[in-house]
């Protein structure tokens, strides 16, 4: 059964925050909020994590997987990123934005796309998620929180308890989020291309 952290929104718990990150560890799937709606994340090196991700979602390796990073730097550790592309992720985080990347050598191969090797990349700006993230000292791979039939994310951390508490090792409450998924932007091809509107707005990154 799913545990439950109910952390303070602008000031999270650190020993919450502890056992959460600990679960993550032990190879734990945690649905977390973020700024754009709830998550389901995991270890990035968990092969069996990031399988049982996939099945919840019900989604298969041509899906974009996201990796969740504390800050631009860790974010370029994870792709390959020209000048350019750094500019604009430079204007988009941390903020409601996806971003599709080429998938540097950091990033497991079965976690990257299996034809385009390209990976999804954010920086949230959410301070529970944040503060997860430094104590977990690693990018988490996450995935939004849509159950399969579903086309809205789950926003209600108890909803996702009751609905998810033998899949989960837990569910981190930080109070509801916004409902609208981020803002996908492709930065893989020839020229940026938005694939989704959702939270952030195109017209920042210019377009």
């Amino acid at each position: 059964m799913a545990q439950y952290f109910h952390l303070h929104p602008d000031n999270p718990q650190p020993r919450l925050l502890k056992q959460a990150a600990a679960l993550l560890v032990q190879g734990g799937i945690l649905a977390v909020p973020t700024d754009s709606s709830y998550a389901l994340a995991c270890h990035l090196d968990d092969k069996a994590a990031a399988d049982k991700l996939r099945r919840i979602r019900q989604v298969d390796d041509k899906h974009h997987l996201t990796l969740l990073c504390r800050d631009l730097s860790e974010l370029a550790s994870y792709a390959r990123v020209d000048n350019a592309q750094f500019r604009l992720l430079k204007t988009g985080t941390p903020g409601p934005y996806t971003f599709i990347l080429e998938a540097s050598k950091e990033v497991p191969r079965r976690v990257s796309h299996p034809q385009r090797k390209t990976i999804g990349l954010r920086v949230p700006a959410h301070k529970a998620l944040l503060e997860l993230l430094a104590l977990h000292g690693a990018p988490l791979l996450a995935t939004t929180l849509i159950l399969p039939g579903d086309s809205e994310p789950l926003n209600d951390p108890q909803a996702i308890r009751d609905q998810l508490e033998y899949q989960l090792a837990a569910v981190v409450d930080a109070g509801a989020c916004p409902l609208a998924p981020t803002t996908v932007v492709d930065l893989s091809g020839a020229a940026p291309a938005v694939l989704r509107t959702g939270g952030g707005d195109p017209a920042r990154l210019g377009l």
